[in-house]
């Protein structure tokens, strides 16, 4: 099976003759021209790798990748730009890109790169899907579908950002994890939840896995400090 590939870049020529290298190379390439179609296209679709510029009309592509990583969505970026500064790169990095290609560019050193960075994917999701499941006491948690079984009956099936806290909870056992870090890694800077909003997650928690929910066993509020997880 190819890799897909987003190909997200406005310079037409430029495009053509990247889409065509990558394709000569058996991958499949999906071409957009601007910041909206590829932040929509990544959000959408499958990609193992997105090729990203930065000067796009609209939004531009740090926008689009600090978009794409609030959103919670892994996928590599590479990006591929004429803005070639050491600060350029840093905030780049920052948001969560994974490499990054100053234009002009060799072809044969960017498809060097895509197959590095395809490469190294596939081993993080080889090693992510034996860390697809979690179990303590009587319960298994499955992150790729959201559900909890116990006894190996289905329980009940968690959102998105209920999965993403208990998870970060579950990998730090004993840890007080504090509101702070729970914002930045879950929630992103662009939003604010009060604490009654994660209060709230705790107490879905412990319904699915207290068996007296007053007098909790595995999930604790640490007053003015944070969260944890008791195995």
């Amino acid at each position: 099976m190819s890799n897909h590939i987003l190909l997200v870049e406005d310079e037409e020529s430029l495009l053509e003759v990247v889409k065509l290298n990558l394709e000569m190379e058996h991958y499949s390439v999906h071409a957009v021209m601007n910041g909206k179609e590829a932040l929509d296209a990544a959000l959408k679709n499958n990609y193992d790798l997105i090729l990203l510029d930065v000067m796009l009309p609209g939004m531009d592509g740090f926008e689009v990748c600090r978009k794409l990583r609030q959103s919670g969505l892994l996928t590599p970026v590479l990006f591929l730009t004429a803005k070639g500064t050491t600060e350029d790169r840093i905030t780049g990095l920052k948001l969560g890109a994974d490499d990054y290609l100053s234009k002009p560019f060799h072809l044969e050193e960017l498809l060097l790169r895509v197959k590095i960075l395809l490469n190294r994917n596939k081993g993080q999701q080889e090693k992510q899907s034996e860390e697809a499941f979690f179990e303590f006491g009587n319960f298994r948690i499955d992150y790729s579908t959201y559900e909890i079984f116990e006894k190996g009956k289905r329980k009940a099936e968690l959102g998105k950002r209920e999965i993403q806290l208990l998870r970060l909870l579950l990998t730090q056992p004993g840890k007080v994890v504090s509101r702070e870090e729970i914002l930045d890694k879950i929630w992103g800077e662009d939003a604010f939840p009060t604490s009654r909003t994660i209060d709230n997650y705790i107490l879905v928690f412990r319904k699915h896995f207290e068996k007296n929910p007053r007098e909790p066993r595995y999930f604790h509020s640490v007053r003015g400090v944070g969260y944890k997880f008791t195995p």
